[in-house]
């Protein structure tokens, strides 16, 4: 169900009974803005989805022994860079 705002606020009990059933998504000016759903319903659907990582922890290795791994960067050479002009 798609109802407007001012929808919403004319017709909270219609809203809240019409949100047991399925989610209510509320519009602003046109466009979604919020969706109201039954407790349970949010619940189910934060079980659904993992958690929140930051890019940090996304990145960050779950392997302990990944930080014994030794990585070696030869030197570059000289030869491969331009003359710089000013």
């Amino acid at each position: 169900m798609i109802i407007t705002s001012r929808e919403f606020n004319q017709h909270l009990s219609k809203a809240q009974k019409s949100a047991m059933i399925e989610p209510v998504i509320i519009t602003n000016r046109g466009e979604p803005a919020f969706v109201l759903m039954s407790y349970q319903e949010y619940e189910n659907s934060k079980k659904a989805k993992p958690e929140f990582k930051s890019a940090l922890e996304a990145l960050t290795p779950t392997d302990p022994l990944v930080g014994e791994i030794e990585l070696e960067i030869p030197p570059r050479s000289k030869a491969q860079r331009r003359p710089v002009e000013f």
